[in-house]
């Protein structure tokens, strides 16, 4: 393989792991609010926006322009 292929590819799994990460989330917000009746925590909240600025983040540093952005957006 070459450096520049290597690159590309990591690239790839660093943007699919942030959706995966984003979408983690999600899927736990949801299952807590079901479970609960009720929103989570507003600390929850803070701390999973962080964690999803963070991740769109690393996605865009190497994979600028995807949908993933807009659809976060979507999510809060």
């Amino acid at each position: 393989m070459q450096d520049q292929e290597i690159k590309e590819m990591l690239a790839d799994l660093i943007w699919l792991n942030a959706l995966m990460a984003t979408e983690l989330i999600q899927v736990t917000e949801n299952s807590s609010a079901i479970l609960r009746k009720s929103p989570p925590p507003t600390s929850c909240l803070k701390e999973h926006k962080a964690l999803r600025e963070t991740a769109l983040f690393m996605a865009e540093k190497y994979r600028p322009g995807t949908m993933l952005s807009q659809h976060l957006t979507k999510h809060q």
